[in-house]
Order: C-alpha cells, then sequence, then structure tokens
C-alpha cells in the first residue's frame, strides 16, 4: 500500500514566461506523443471539476501537470489556503483544468486519466480528494500507486488503474489541454481568476489571494 507521504523533489525544466514561474508547455501536442484515440471511456467527454459555489461571482481556474513539481508545491502550499478562505463558504467558484505539458510523458496523461476517473465514477469531491494524493505522492506516480490512492473512496482501485495505463480518458484531458492552449497558458501551474492570469515570480499564495480579493471588489 502506497504511503502518503510528502513528494520528493523532481527533477524538472523550470522557466519564467514573463511572470510566471513554472514548468514549460504549451505547443500543440507533437506527432511524438499523439497516439491512436483510446476509447472513451463512459461518461465522456467529462465536466470541468468544480469546488466552491459553481454559481459564485468569482472563477477560480487552475491548470496543473500531475507531473510537474511546481504544480505539487502549489496543491501543497497554496490550494489548502484557498480552500480555507474561499471554498469552505462557497465564496468562489474553483476549476481544475487538465494541462499535461506533458513533464513526463507517461505521467502526466495516466495520472489525469486516473484522478478523471475517479471524477466520473465518485464525484468532484472525490476528484479533489484524489488529485491532492496524486501530487502528494508525486515521486512515486505508477499503476500500483494510481490504484492504491483510492482508499477510502468509492471506486475500485483496479478500475482507477486501468483508467490510468490505458489512457481512457485522453480525450477529455486533451481536450482541457487544448483549451487551455486556445486561453494562452504556457505553462504549469497557471492560475486565472475571472480570466485574467495571476503573474508571480514564484508559486505563493499572496498572488493568488490578492487576485480573488481585487476581483471580489471589482463584483
Amino acid at each position: 500500500m502506497t504511503r502518503f507521504t510528502r513528494r520528493s523533489v523532481l527533477s524538472a525544466t523550470t522557466v519564467t514566461l514573463g511572470a510566471l514561474a513554472g514548468c514549460a508547455g504549451g505547443g500543440s501536442e507533437s506527432a511524438e506523443t499523439e497516439t491512436a484515440t483510446p476509447t472513451p471511456a463512459p461518461g465522456q467527454p467529462l465536466s470541468t471539476p468544480v469546488a466552491g459555489d459553481p454559481e459564485a461571482d468569482v472563477t477560480v481556474a487552475v491548470y496543473e501537470d500531475y507531473a510537474c513539481p511546481h504544480c505539487a508545491t502549489y496543491s501543497e502550499s497554496v490550494y489548502p489556503q484557498v480552500r480555507e478562505d474561499y471554498l469552505t463558504d462557497g465564496a468562489i467558484r474553483y476549476e481544475f483544468h487538465d494541462f499535461p505539458i506533458p513533464v513526463d510523458e507517461a505521467v502526466s496523461w495516466q495520472a489525469a486519466s486516473a484522478a478523471r476517473a475517479v471524477q466520473d465514477n465518485a464525484g468532484d469531491e472525490a476528484f479533489f480528494t484524489y488529485s491532492e494524493r496524486l501530487f502528494a505522492n508525486q515521486n512515486q506516480l505508477g499503476p500500483d500507486t494510481y490504484a492504491d490512492l483510492t482508499e477510502g473512496i468509492d471506486i475500485d482501485g483496479e478500475t482507477v488503474r486501468a483508467a490510468a495505463t490505458g489512457e481512457l480518458y485522453r480525450p477529455t484531458v486533451s481536450g482541457d489541454r487544448e483549451a487551455g492552449i486556445d486561453r494562452g497558458v504556457q505553462g504549469t501551474p497557471a492560475v486565472y481568476v475571472n480570466d485574467e492570469r495571476v503573474e508571480w515570480s514564484e508559486v505563493s499564495y499572496e498572488p493568488v489571494r490578492a487576485a480573488i480579493e481585487a476581483a471580489r471588489s471589482d463584483g
């Protein structure tokens, strides 16, 4: 059984895009990464995972790659504060968007399919729980981990393993990625508050908090 431990730092390219720190990406899938389109899983295409109040005036949209170490930093140090300050009382609509760069050709796509299988079978709340577990165990992601991390979630681990290794939700994940490219996403994590990208020199809570508060004031 995989232990839910904090990640070790992965080696990955770190770049600065304007004032954005993170993992680089943003081009369309290359010929090297194109594969035969897998048979879509039941429920395709899936909707955007949402936490908080779906009808809130302020929307926070976050684009992440499960193999990106900066996204793991965001998940472990920024998202919990956003959840405590704004999601518990439904002050914002919070969206998760897949954006496999990919940092790792297998993990970036397979982990995303694993998380989407959880969403499809157990709902958005379970998705966010599972997503946090993926980032917390980033240094050991693989078929066994995808199955093990479903402990306490209403889905069979083998279902998630199969979805991951077969990339059954790649159509949804790829569609999310392409929509991010159209929006101008160039790296991960990318955070947008009411369609305005949060600019930062390092992944931290304060720029996100400031952007949310400014959007709430404008509303």
